[in-house]
């Protein structure tokens, strides 16, 4: 009994092998060059199925350009000048004397393409954007393929800011869209945001990566006013103005400046007078606030009030008067201003310039 038993189990064993053989389960003699295909959406394709032994027909299988099965022929070529199937999968078959009968080997084809088009736009906002509050860009990317080689990349300006990847097994053009959150500041404003739909083929697609850029979105950033180089004590002279002191006032939209003096509005296009020193506050406001600067003003002589014409023009106060034919100093006041004079005054109080 334990004999036939091993002979039995023999037997099965033979059998089970020769029926893997038959079904192709052994080592396949086809060999395809390439074993596989990156091609662009509408371009040609080819590939060539060769055999290292004989056999009894070879041929292509395809739901583009087959190939009927032909004899004594070492290899044969599948080619298609316009492929656009996205789900073809040529398979190249062969019949053979021994055991291995018929078997097949599958050509993976990946076919890609460029978007149609790549366009940025805001999300849920139109207009001008405030400082600090938080907004959403979407870029739109249409009719690409395959979804998972691409890469969406965000830029402001020619910085990179953001990058996004796709996970799908879709093989067909796919219309996929990316998201960039923002909090612009108004170093923001005017800045220009884009976005890139880049194809990443791997060492053996295209050199460099096909990609696809979309226009530029400018954005316009509003903010309260700031002031700056406001000094805190500023000098005038007479008969200047205001608007004579060099501040900056930045905001957007503009903003409107004024000038307070005690609490009250000076049009600061009124010339100074010395009694125009004092404390000032410089006001710039628009529709989103305001920024003030305190500053001490003071407003003196202007350079040529105590010239020789403006002094000898003035009469002398008699209780200041020194005796006559004395040398000495003298404060004349002239046009609201003292001038410090040097000279030998006579008995007519006039004096001669030393």
């Amino acid at each position: 009994m334990e004999g036939k038993s091993t002979g039995l189990l023999l037997t099965a064993t033979v059998l089970l092998e020769l029926q893997l053989f038959s079904s192709g389960m052994g080592e396949c003699p086809v060999q395809l060059h390439p074993s596989s295909l990156l091609v662009r959406y509408g371009d040609s394709a080819s590939a060539n199925c060769t055999v290292s032994e004989g056999h009894l027909g070879i041929g292509w299988e395809a739901s583009e350009g087959s190939v009927d099965m032909e004899q004594d022929v070492q290899f044969l070529t599948w080619r298609v000048e316009n492929l656009t199937d996205w789900h073809i999968e040529p398979k190249c078959f062969g019949n053979f004397m021994n055991d291995i009968g018929q078997c097949l080997e599958a050509l993976q084809v990946t076919l890609y393409k460029t978007p149609d088009s790549v366009s940025i736009r805001s999300v849920d906002h139109t207009g001008p954007m405030v400082e600090g509050r938080q907004y959403q860009l979407q870029c739109e990317v249409q009719n690409i393929a395959p979804v998972q080689n691409l890469t969406v990349k965000w830029y402001r300006g020619e910085s990179l800011e953001n990058e996004t990847t796709f996970n799908s097994n879709t093989k067909t053009p796919m219309t996929v869209s990316s998201t960039l959150t923002i909090t612009p500041s108004r170093d923001d404003n005017g800045a220009q945001y884009s976005c890139v739909a880049e194809l990443e083929l791997g060492p053996e697609g295209p050199q460099p990566p096909p990609e696809v850029a979309s226009k530029p979105l400018k954005i316009t950033v509003h903010y309260k006013p700031s002031i700056t180089k406001c000094a805190n004590q500023e000098e005038l002279k007479e008969g200047d103005f205001l608007g004579a002191l060099l501040f900056i006032a930045e905001g957007n939209p503009a903003p409107r400046v004024t000038w307070y003096r005690d609490q009250s509005e000076i049009n600061s296009s009124t010339p100074l007078t010395r009694k125009d020193s004092g404390q000032y506050v410089l006001t710039a406001r628009n529709s989103l606030g305001s920024s003030n600067c305190t500053l001490s003003l003071t407003v003196s002589c202007k350079g040529d009030t105590c010239n020789k014409e403006n002094i000898h023009s003035s009469s002398i106060p008699v209780c200041l008067a020194p005796p006559a034919g004395r040398t000495g100093l003298l404060i004349i006041p002239v046009m609201n201003c003292l001038c410090i004079c040097l000279g030998v005054f006579s008995k007519s109080s006039s004096w001669v310039e030393l």
